[in-house]
């Protein structure tokens, strides 16, 4: 007999839909959320060499603001229920995180005592027997801080509703809560979305520039067509590289992209001696060009010398119209001729956001998420 699903707690089921849904949304959705306009519009901005991070700061705040308006909400709903709501909360939350196991749930539970996920396991240590004290401690602080802030600023009295819902009372305690739950939020979501954002995209960006330059994209090792395909994230002989392109039979190209700054070259260097030159792929015999695309290269760097040395080829974004230098490289290496290589600044916008149209941005995430859930 199949198990009934777990109730959730009193605090969890206090969550708004909308914060479920948005610490929940991934892949095809997340990509359907955001809108496949939105995320063309941030890879054109990559391909004229703005920075990633500028380009989706606006998406995370956009989350961020969501998030911090659907924990308001749960307070408000909780005090409505409760009035002792925020004298009892870590109780509350205490014996909720020893039950739960949803992460999302965990998740919220967690910044409801100023912690973000990272933060629980140093403090905590995975061990609920110091739960208890550190719940102590942080109500003491509550404590200290509200009657800092009535000596600083005096008592603080008001009444908050949501359209025709009772009010509720706010005071200086309320808002302890709270922007230690949106502080500890703010920093689990900016710490996610830069992964999310960085794996999402880089993929993206790949699979956006290949069908730019004339290639189709397939499923990983699909070798019934041996010219201008390509497949994403797949496994080579020894390391993994994150595109695969047949330019034509025997000659083919591994991608390698990720958003590192100068501050990294070491992971940069790593990513030079990656892949062999020459690889066995249904019983045939290629030559593997290998290109490193990265954020930029300090000034100084090593790496173009020992890029030349492995015979490798580096691309900073950082750079404008970098998807031109790469379309002219392909080109000098492998002898694959595209008209990109040959459009001149005046004409390069206008060139990617017409290409970009015809992108089928959703089927590099799609594949992905089947994959994943084939697995399971």
């Amino acid at each position: 007999m199949a198990r009934s699903k777990r109730q959730s707690g009193f605090v969890a089921q206090l969550m708004p839909p909308t914060l479920r849904h948005l610490l929940e949304v991934r892949g095809t959705e997340f990509v359907r959320q955001i809108g496949a306009d939105v995320l063309r519009q941030v890879v054109f901005d990559v391909m004229c060499g703005r920075n990633l991070r500028d380009a989706t700061e606006m998406l995370t705040r956009r989350r961020i603001a969501l998030v911090n308006a659907s924990l308001l909400t749960l307070f408000l709903k909780g005090l409505k229920q409760r009035p002792d709501f925020t004298n009892c909360l870590a109780d509350l939350v205490g014996d909720e995180l020893r039950q739960t196991r949803s992460k999302t749930e965990k998740w919220l539970l967690q910044w409801l005592l100023g912690l973000t996920d990272k933060a629980a396991q140093n403090v905590l240590r995975d061990d609920f027997t110091a739960l208890d004290a550190y719940k102590e401690r942080y109500m003491q602080i509550c404590r200290e801080i509200v009657a800092e802030c009535e000596r600083n600023f005096g008592h603080l009295k008001g009444a908050l509703g949501l359209e025709s819902d009772t009010w509720v009372q706010v005071n200086w305690e309320f808002f302890y809560h709270l922007l230690n739950a949106v502080g500890a939020g703010t920093l689990a979501i900016r710490g996610s979305e830069k992964s999310v954002y960085g794996k999402l995209f880089e993929r993206i960006i790949l699979g956006s520039t290949l069908h730019i330059l004339g290639f189709k994209f397939v499923e990983f090792g699909d070798l019934r067509e041996l010219e201008r395909v390509f497949w994403l994230s797949s496994r080579a002989t020894q390391r993994e590289s994150d595109a695969t392109a047949l330019i034509r039979p025997g000659v083919g190209v591994r991608f390698d992209i990720g958003f590192i700054g100068r501050g990294n070259p070491e992971i940069t260097l790593d990513k030079l001696t990656r892949f062999e030159r020459e690889v066995e792929m249904g019983r045939q015999h290629w030559f593997m060009a290998s290109f490193i695309i990265v954020d930029r290269i300090g000034k100084g760097s090593r790496i173009p010398e020992i890029a030349e040395q492995v015979r490798a080829t580096v691309i900073q974004m950082s750079m404008g119209y970098w998807v031109r230098l790469l379309a002219q490289e392909l080109e000098r290496q492998t002898g694959y001729k595209h008209e990109l290589a040959y459009i001149p600044d005046e004409d390069m916008e206008d060139y990617l956001k017409a290409k970009l149209a015809e992108v089928p941005i959703e089927q590099f995430v799609t594949l992905r998420q089947q994959k994943r859930q084939e697995t399971k």
